[in-house]
């Protein structure tokens, strides 16, 4: 939420310095994410003075450069070499002087010096209006009037705007604070209280409504009474739609708003002063003279105000004429009744509609707008009429006309107020404080509740319209608590507590361990959309997805089938900004669906992995990330959680142009692939790419199931052998292994292969494996004899298992 210091500032009584007041909305619960001066043009014309040309002529060196002398009242006249061709002597111009800075439209800021053009003095600059931030043009200098006094300041001349600007995190509940009125109530109720004597924020709203006459009546019908329950309307005649005056568009520009005209920015005007939305019909498009306020049939095409046809739902709630719909109630107006340039009459709306319509409507039709915004949380229904006729002035002050109607307000089930209730205990109870009565009372009152009963240990009040989000004792607690403030509560000498006793904590204990096993390896945590665009599956695929229904952008319409897609988009975006060497995990869910209703999640634990392991140095050579590198990390991450280092096999995957996989019972633990460089093209990535990705609760349970075991260091030495293995070229590592296995020799402890030979000496399609073999019994110390017998009998295994040859 977006609030102006000075326009908030006009609701107080007394003016609050902007540091001051950021605190007091902090602490009432309006938390302030920012606070930045608003200049309208930037740099606030600081340096920039009017100056009368008293000489031009040409520049000797330059034949599109003239010399002036500028008068700008401070003594002697400055020289100044202009490259304008309009420039001539007797104008009165705006001159840059040396030392300030200014900020072109378009551009970078410049900070004028003295220097030598061409060889010639120039001691500051005469300006177009596009150099300081004052238009677009660049035809020339910009030239004053003449009597405007030389040596004027800019900023004095044109008046530029400046405010503070300040971003409150509001909550989601907070509808009645999504106005300058409703933040300067709650900033009045933390004065009357911290204060001790009532303060009221200055209401905007008089007496002196009126009608000027009566010649354009138009009539209101509500046939959805449940999806509308008030609308107010009144017609204007006569307007002139025109650019908005000064001081309308510096308050909406403040707050990031685009001024369009008179009448629109009223409204915008209106909704950002007191939260309630408002719509302005050009009457000519009310035909029969009757305003409708119903549903229209199934898929009515309906052609919106940004020039798009858009098919609607039964349950969508329409403004009608009598023959046909204007307008998408709350949302979003329609192409054929909006204010246009020649618009001279208009009908002025103000309603309340069903939040919950408003919202399924906003979303279904993907408009967000800021009237969907507040109407989907509940405006206040009190305060419709108030709002038109205040608008209704306004407009009549910028745009001249006549009010040629009464206010139109058909309300056919007025509304009664909640009634909640709050027990003095109870208040203690959940805020830890203490409060006399009369704190809370003066608090409640001053927020806008009636009180309708007290009692010694309870009080009952009427809540406010503007409040549509309290209907429970805690709420009254919470607003309680804010206006006091959080900080106030009073913190006990001592505290009692239970301590918690967790269950089922393995997830997350495991989940902390391999994220710092990561960690330390250089890894770095991500967290990605779980909604992606489905141009990145196939229609098959797409068959299994869950889809989103109302999704907000046409690039995240689908629930991510499997990590790999967020994670390229992660590593696409390092890439473009020059940062290549990637290691990435996450911890996150992909999503299935057989059917409306039938939706299932799984859990990863995925890695990314790509560019270089180590940089060129002058102690070690470049070496990029290769895919061993990547099982590697997929078993460390076995062995760290407890678990044997998985065999894995060969898989052919969609997407990966290599693929290792371990299934367990069926289902499918631990998949480490390269990535196609197809898929890698999709994202415009032009370096291997590494995925690892573990089936998560797979891998929990699988850890569950494990006890741990303590072994006793052995007393007795380990013995080394190294043994180098002449295979053919299609036996793997693993092969290896599988044979070692079957010999079941109890005293080896590990194996491990440390170098890859190949030759033409080995013999055609031939290869050398190293091999390092350690032996341990457990009970005594191994001789070289039985270690020597053991090696024989691996030999001739070798030998007759994979027709090895031994390298002597």
């Amino acid at each position: 939420m977006t609030i102006s210091y000075k326009w908030l500032s006009e609701y107080l009584p007394n003016e609050i310095d902007p540091q001051e007041l950021s605190k007091i909305l902090t602490s009432i619960g309006l938390e302030v994410e920012s606070l930045e001066k608003f200049e309208s043009i930037k740099g606030g014309l600081h340096g920039v003075v009017t100056g009368s040309v008293l000489e031009v002529s040409q520049h000797p060196n330059a034949d599109k450069l003239k010399l002036t002398k500028v008068d700008i009242g401070s003594g002697s006249p400055l020289k100044i070499v202009c490259g304008a061709a309009n420039v001539v002597a007797g104008q009165k111009v705006l001159v840059a002087t040396v030392g300030s800075t200014i900020y072109p439209t378009n551009g970078q800021p410049i900070t004028i010096k003295a220097a030598k053009i061409r060889g010639e003095e120039s001691e500051g600059m005469i300006c177009a209006e596009d150099e300081i931030g004052l238009g677009t043009s660049h035809e020339g200098v910009l030239v004053l009037p003449q009597e405007v006094p030389v040596g004027t300041k800019a900023a004095d001349y044109f008046k530029p705007y400046t405010d503070y600007i300040f971003e409150i995190g509001l909550t989601p509940n907070r509808m009645d604070a999504m106005s300058h009125l409703g933040v300067a109530r709650d900033v009045c109720a933390y004065l009357t209280h911290h204060n001790k004597q009532e303060v009221k924020p200055k209401s905007p709203f008089v007496n002196s409504f009126k009608a000027d006459s009566h010649s354009l009546q138009i009539a209101v019908t509500i046939e959805n009474k449940e999806a509308c329950k008030r609308y107010s309307g009144v017609t204007i005649s006569a307007v002139t739609v025109k650019e908005s005056p000064k001081w309308l568009q510096d308050k909406l520009l403040a707050i990031g708003q685009r001024p369009i005209n008179n009448i629109v920015d009223i409204t915008n005007f209106i909704l950002h002063e007191t939260g309630q939305p408002l719509h302005a019909f050009d009457a000519a498009a009310i035909k029969g003279g009757t305003i409708v306020v119903k549903n229209l049939a199934q898929n009515s095409p309906f052609t919106t105000l940004d020039q798009k046809e858009r098919k609607l739902d039964e349950t969508d709630l329409m403004i009608c004429n009598a023959e046909e719909g204007m307008c998408i109630a709350g949302v979003f107006g329609g192409a054929e009744s909006g204010v246009k340039a020649d618009t001279k009459n208009i009908f002025l709306e103000s309603a309340w509609f069903n939040p919950i319509t408003i919202r399924k409507t906003s979303f279904r039709h993907g408009l967000r707008t800021e009237a969907a915004a507040r109407f989907e949380k509940g405006v206040d229904i009190s305060n419709v009429v108030n709002v038109l006729k205040r608008a209704a002035l306004l407009v009549k002050q910028v745009a001249g006309g006549e009010i040629s109607s009464d206010i139109v307000d058909v309300y056919p089930e007025p509304q009664d107020k909640t009634q909640v209730g709050i027990k003095y205990h109870y208040l203690k109870k959940l805020s830890g404080k203490n409060y006399h009565p009369d704190a809370i009372k003066r608090i409640l009152t001053s927020l806008g509740f009636e009180i309708v009963k007290e009692g010694i240990d309870e009080l009952w009040v009427l809540v406010p319209y503007s409040k549509p989000d309290i209907s429970l004792p805690a709420d009254l607690v919470e607003e309680i608590l804010r206006i006091d403030g959080l900080d106030n509560v009073e913190i006990t000498g001592s505290m009692t507590i239970t301590p918690a006793v967790d269950e089922n904590i393995l997830k997350e204990n495991l989940r902390e361990k391999i994220s710092g096993y990561l960690v330390g390896l250089g890894f770095n945590e991500i967290v990605t959309n779980s909604i992606t665009n489905s141009k990145y599956y196939t229609e098959a695929e797409l068959g299994g997805a869950a889809k989103m229904i109302n999704s907000l952008s046409a690039d995240l319409d689908v629930m991510r089938l499997s990590m790999v897609e967020t994670g390229l988009e992660t590593i696409a975006y390092n890439i473009n900004r020059k940062n290549k060497d990637l290691l990435l995990f996450e911890f996150g869910k992909t999503y299935h669906s057989s059917g409306v209703g039938d939706y299932k999640e799984k859990e990863h634990l995925s890695l990314y992995i790509t560019g270089s392991r180590q940089q060129d140095s002058w102690k070690s050579k470049q070496e990029a990330i290769d895919f061993f590198f990547a099982k590697g990390i997929a078993a460390g991450i076995v062995r760290v959680v407890g678990l044997d280092t998985p065999s894995l096999q060969k898989k052919d995957i969609n997407g990966f142009s290599l693929a290792l996989a371990k299934t367990v019972n069926g289902q499918q633990l631990l998949t480490v692939g390269e990535i196609d460089p197809n898929k890698l093209k999709a994202f415009d990535i032009k370096q291997p790419v590494f995925f690892i990705d573990f089936d998560w609760l797979l891998l929990l349970k699988l850890v569950s199931n494990e006890n741990i075991t303590y072994k006793e260091v052995s007393k007795f030495p380990a013995m080394q052998r190294d043994l180098a293995v002449v295979v053919d070229k299609t036996v793997t590592f693993e092969a290896v292994e599988d044979v070692v296995e079957k010999t079941k020799i109890p005293t080896l402890q590990n194996l491990q292969l440390f170098d890859v030979f190949e030759s033409e000496k080995l013999g055609k399609d031939r290869k050398s494996l190293a091999v390092s073999f350690t032996f341990l019994d457990e009970e005594k110390t191994l001789t070289d004899k039985e270690v020597d017998e053991v090696m024989d009998r691996l030999i001739l295994t070798f030998e007759r298992e994979l027709s090895a040859e031994i390298r002597r």
